[in-house]
């Protein structure tokens, strides 16, 4: 990473995730721009709760979700999503964390499951997406109107046998 002025710049080629997560991440940054909210304006789009990732000894386990209509109409034909206000996007990576602080992709099994608060379960098969180095774990999972899913990870890293766990929920809105 290089310093300007006090403020980390990361490039594409030196992103831990590749570009996927990058651009999802650029999108919901995106939907915060625009003019003030008003009586005629969407509603705007509730930020995440929980932390989005957490440590496990040596590995760290990096997770999101997001509406796939805010995935690019570019990203979601490259990586086969398809675009909704009713869908959402997993995506979950590892990271083993050098001594010097610095972190590299790690490949591993991982799996997920998906509910709301009804206790229904949603349908969630996670498929692993490779770019570079980078390695993650994408998946789609249908919403009914605004609702609130329960996310439940688990993943095991290559030739380990610690299996990381975590559990988070996010809450969707559509239009």
């Amino acid at each position: 990473m290089r310093e300007n002025t006090g403020v980390p710049q990361l490039s594409v080629r030196e992103a831990p995730f590749g570009t996927l997560p990058l651009l999802v991440l650029t999108a919901l940054a995106l939907c915060g721009c625009g003019s003030p909210s008003g009586p005629e304006t969407a509603p705007q789009r509730a930020a995440p709760s929980e932390p989005t990732h957490q440590a496990f000894g040596d590995f760290e386990l990096h997770y999101n979700a997001v509406r796939t209509d805010l995935v690019t109409p570019e990203v979601a034909r490259a990586y086969g999503i398809e675009r909704s206000a009713n869908r959402v996007l997993l995506n979950v990576s590892m990271l083993r964390k050098a001594a010097d602080g610095r972190t590299t992709p790690v490949d591993g099994k991982v799996s997920a499951t998906a509910h709301n608060l009804n206790g229904q379960v949603k349908n969630l098969e996670l498929r692993r997406v490779t770019e570079g180095d980078s390695v993650y774990f994408i998946g789609e999972v249908g919403i009914s109107g605004n609702e609130i899913l329960v996310f439940n990870i688990t993943a095991t890293p290559v030739d380990q046998t610690d299996v990381l766990e975590v559990q988070f929920k996010r809450e969707f809105f559509t239009d």
